[in-house]
């Protein structure tokens, strides 16, 4: 026998095989195909390495925890997730109070028990987690050389242990499988019950009628999983693979490569939730631990920039922990004469958290005026800078930023809303009609633990978590102002074209990639409406 094979014989003595009970018939338009588990070896992982030409014509059945994510020993910390982001402080610290209890009785009973925490009481109709938070860690998780063989094959069927909710999102977004078979969560007057249907190992489950649909039962078929239980848990899956079937062992997944950003299957441009680091379990300890001490921090961080000078509040932030670098040209330092300046300056922001027009007023160390769309009203009235909510509507809007520039400077984020990752949304062209006087800022922000921004939840607490953050990283560059052929008075170029100037000049400076997708892209992806006042209360 080769190196790669292992013979079903040579495995007898850590499981056995069992047949269908031979009373479970199937319905007439749905056959499925029989188990053929004496023919079955399995073959090692890495052999499939030499098989890239040939994969391509294939259908792969895959396990999506053993196969794709290198740290499939716990699934504890994406449950972890779901119980913070959605279901708050509370619940994720009972959970985390009850892991122990997990980890002792293990197995499926310790994932019922999981699943209860985390999703008793939940509404199903605002569980949301799945699809905007959870993707980005998966795709963090997922190991370079699993991923790579995927792909490769043509038609996915991803094979999972979390309820459906968790995982479909991640595997039909960004994964590309044609099915997902994963169990379903029981729902009771539109709220979750916190128990998950029963595993079905016959014809009528819902999984394998909506494969037989896909996936035609004569279509050449591989199999990836991590052991021999996941076999024989969905042995009417795995039989469809004939005798490939390849097995990946945790040692092998040690050694794979962290899926790097610029492979992931599609762009992962949105992401909600709050926690920014990956919750394992001595990392959560660590979050509870550091929580109350975070929050006196918060409190520093903000007396000091609220009433401090900030030549004294700058040491201070610094004492605190937070990095603050900012940068601009000598020719912004200079300052402006009342007759060589009849107007306000124009201060143009990328958008990272709502304490951007704060730092650039820090940066230019002088009072700005900002307008906001979204602000909440506790933040608008603590706000250190007069703030003016703008309608969304262009002629409106105009003249209030047109009046509040013969004020004084003005600072606008043309975004329309934060985004985290490096890419630029498009900026809205209505700023670059009111004056040629415009200084392009860029700004980039990283956090350790927790995200200043969120598209649903509680807007108000916002600059509270960034602020809660051990060490929040800030950086700013005032550019260099517009050169006047690139303005719409003197230059005579359009307002779309000085937008699109400003936002490839601060995407050149930041590294970001220009995008032009817009705030309701990003509130459709995370909140399922279009970003409006309206349909965000």
């Amino acid at each position: 026998m080769s190196g790669n094979l292992c013979s079903l014989e040579e495995l007898s003595s850590s499981f056995q095989f069992h047949s269908k009970p031979s009373n479970i018939s199937s319905p007439p338009e749905h056959k499925c195909s029989q188990p053929h588990a004496t023919h079955f070896k399995f073959q090692k992982f890495k052999s499939l390495a030499h098989k890239s030409k040939v994969l391509s014509d294939k259908t792969v059945f895959f396990h999506f925890e053993e196969a794709l994510l290198k740290s499939s020993a716990s699934l504890f910390p994406y449950f972890m997730l779901v119980a913070f982001e959605a279901g708050g402080l509370s619940r994720a610290m009972v959970l985390f109070l009850l892991s122990p209890l997990v980890v002792l009785v293990g197995g499926e009973l310790g994932l019922n028990i999981m699943v209860f925490l985390c999703f008793f009481g939940i509404r199903k109709d605002r569980m949301r987690v799945g699809t905007a938070v959870l993707p980005k860690f998966f795709l963090e998780d997922v190991g370079n050389e699993g991923l790579d063989v995927v792909m490769r094959c043509g038609k996915k069927v991803g094979v999972s242990e979390f309820p459906r909710v968790m995982v479909e999102g991640v595997l039909k977004d960004y994964v590309g499988v044609d099915v997902v078979v994963a169990r379903e969560l029981k729902v009771v007057g539109g709220y979750f019950v916190g128990l998950m249907e029963e595993k079905k190992t016959n014809c009528l489950d819902p999984n394998v009628v909506v494969l037989e649909e896909v996936v035609k039962e004569d279509s050449e078929a591989i199999g990836i999983i991590g052991c021999q239980d996941s076999f024989l848990q969905h042995e009417q899956l795995f039989s469809r693979c004939k005798e490939e079937i390849y097995m990946v062992t945790e040692a092998e997944k040690q050694n794979w490569k962290t899926l790097a950003r610029e492979k992931y299957p599609k762009p992962l441009i949105f992401h909600d939730g709050r926690l920014a680091f990956f919750p394992t379990p001595l990392a959560t300890l660590a979050m509870f631990m550091y929580f109350p001490l975070g929050i006196f921090i918060c409190i520093i961080r903000f007396l000091t920039g609220m009433f401090l000078p900030h030549s004294i509040a700058c040491p201070i932030l610094a004492f605190t922990g937070a990095i603050n670098t900012i940068s601009k040209p000598k020719s912004l330092i200079s300052p402006t004469t009342g007759s060589q300046k009849q107007r306000g300056r124009l201060y143009v922001c990328n958008h990272r958290t709502l304490l951007d027009p704060l730092y650039v007023q820090l940066a230019i160390d002088k009072p700005l005026s900002a307008v906001t769309y979204s602000l909440s009203k506790v933040n608008e009235k603590i706000a250190p800078m007069k703030t003016i909510r703008l309608t969304r509507d262009r002629e409106r809007d105009g003249k209030t930023m047109e009046k509040l520039l013969q004020q004084g400077d003005l600072v606008v984020c043309p975004e329309g809303t934060t985004c985290r990752e490096p890419y630029l949304l498009r900026f809205s062209p209505l700023f670059a009609e009111l004056t040629d006087d415009i200084v392009p800022v860029a700004i980039d922000v990283n956090v350790n633990m927790f995200y200043g921004t969120c598209a649903s939840g509680f807007k108000s607490l916002d600059p509270v978590f960034h602020l809660m953050n051990p060490q929040p990283v800030y950086t700013l560059q005032l550019l260099h102002k517009l050169p006047e052929p690139e303005t719409c008075k003197i230059g005579g170029k359009s307002r779309f074209e000085v937008a699109n100037h400003v936002q490839n000049e601060i995407g050149k400076t930041l590294g970001f990639e220009c995008t032009s997708l817009t705030r309701k892209d990003k509130y459709m992806v995370l909140a399922g409406n279009d970003g409006s006042l309206k349909s965000s209360r």
